[in-house]
């Protein structure tokens, strides 16, 4: 009797693990598809005037992949960059002058903030000065973008025309993130597809929709909206800062748009899973607002649709249950499925798709750890600051 009762627990969890899957295949934004890209657009008989703002804390390492291509956009209107040096103590400013003397192209300005105020993150003041700075030029559009984000030559000009031919106050792009190490192909796609599923790309781009979320990576913004929505005083204590700005523009009325890059990445390297633990953890359970009830739900979640499916299998398989055995393996088939197009996108094997339970199991210890560090006053660190208390890091605007 108590082997019966075991094995039926197990086929209704594996058919509740099902059913999510299912839900999360037709429902859920069809978040698994890969094809929004920058949307239709036509070039504007105008080039509006655009300023690049780059907050760049120790990026000596990177700089000398990404700030040229910044430098070479071939843009038809007036571009200027400004990057603001944030304490770096590894010879950033200086590294970035001189790559601007080297190669030419825009303008740059290099310029430091000073420490911020509290209530401030680090990343926020360092781009709330830049955009000062900027706003003295009237620029029509800002493009806000990380010291590791290489573009193509043509990138600019492709985010104005979508923006300016959508009628979009934000255009952001997921720049395709490195993948080179073993432990980069078992997490990066998998941090794009989470990322995804929690925010859909096709609501966020609906207009109505609450759904909002941007990648702080690439994010062209209009200047008018930036001051309207208050960005980045209203999210100045946002760790989380991309979904943050994207909340304060909807917000205040705007339209966003979120897809994934063709010409935008991240050449930053995450070699060890440590590298990839701490880009995670580091702002996990500020995602889920310090919530020790969000905390159980989301791990309870992860359980369920993601552990289950090939815990179920096993057990099944071990105990005899056909049931239980069919119910888990179709889950883990959808799962998998909807994983492909992000490992095609990415360039990978589709022999990692069956490992995504694995690399979820990964991520929940992940964002445990970040709650555990929380607890411990460790707070969220990043770039040699840590955050602390609690109000320093919530990702609301």
């Amino acid at each position: 009797m108590g082997q019966t009762a075991r094995v039926s627990v197990f086929t209704w969890t594996a058919a509740v693990s099902l059913a999510a899957w299912l839900w999360l295949l037709l429902c859920q934004g069809f978040f698994w598809r890969t094809d929004v890209r920058l949307p239709p657009r036509r070039e504007p008989a105008d080039w509006p005037d655009v300023c690049v703002v780059v907050p760049a804390r120790d990026e000596a390492a990177v700089l000398p992949l990404s700030l040229p291509s910044l430098l070479a956009q071939d843009y038809p209107g007036r571009a200027e960059v400004f990057l603001v040096d944030d304490g770096s103590t590894d010879g950033t400013g200086e590294l970035a002058r001189e790559l601007a003397a080297r190669h030419g192209g825009l303008p740059l300005t290099v310029t430091p903030p000073g420490e911020p105020p509290a209530g401030w993150t680090g990343k926020l003041w360092a781009v709330r000065h830049g955009i000062t700075l900027a706003r003295a030029r009237g620029p029509e559009y800002l493009l806000l973008t990380d010291a590791d984000i290489a573009h193509e030559q043509d990138s600019l000009r492709l985010l104005v025309a979508a923006a300016r031919t959508g009628g979009f106050d934000v255009v952001s792009q997921m720049a395709r993130l490195r993948v080179a190490s073993l432990w980069e192909r078992l997490v990066v796609p998998a941090f794009v597809y989470f990322f995804a599923q929690l925010y859909p790309f096709r609501r966020i781009g609906r207009k109505g929709s609450r759904t909002a979320a941007a990648a702080g990576g690439c994010v062209l913004l209009r200047a008018d909206t930036a001051e309207r929505a208050r960005i980045p005083d209203a999210i100045r204590h946002a760790v989380i800062d991309d979904v943050a700005l994207a909340r304060a523009v909807k917000g205040a009325g705007g339209h966003v748009w979120l897809g994934l890059a063709d010409r935008v990445d991240s050449v930053r390297p995450y070699p060890r899973l440590h590298d990839l633990w701490r880009m995670v953890s580091r702002s996990a359970y500020a995602q889920l607002r310090h919530n020790p009830l969000l905390l159980l739900g989301t791990v309870a979640g992860l359980a369920l649709v993601y552990l289950v499916p090939p815990t179920a299998v096993l057990a099944g398989a071990a105990g005899g249950s056909t049931p239980t055995v069919l119910a888990g393996a179709a889950a883990w088939l959808v799962m998998t499925a909807t994983y492909l197009p992000m490992l095609r996108y990415y360039r990978q094997p589709p022999w990692l798709a069956p490992l995504l339970p694995f690399t979820a199991f990964l991520y929940l210890l992940m964002t445990v750890d970040s709650a555990v560090q929380h607890y411990r006053g460790r707070g969220a660190a990043w770039k040699g600051r840590t955050y602390a208390r609690p109000d320093a890091v919530t990702d609301e605007g």
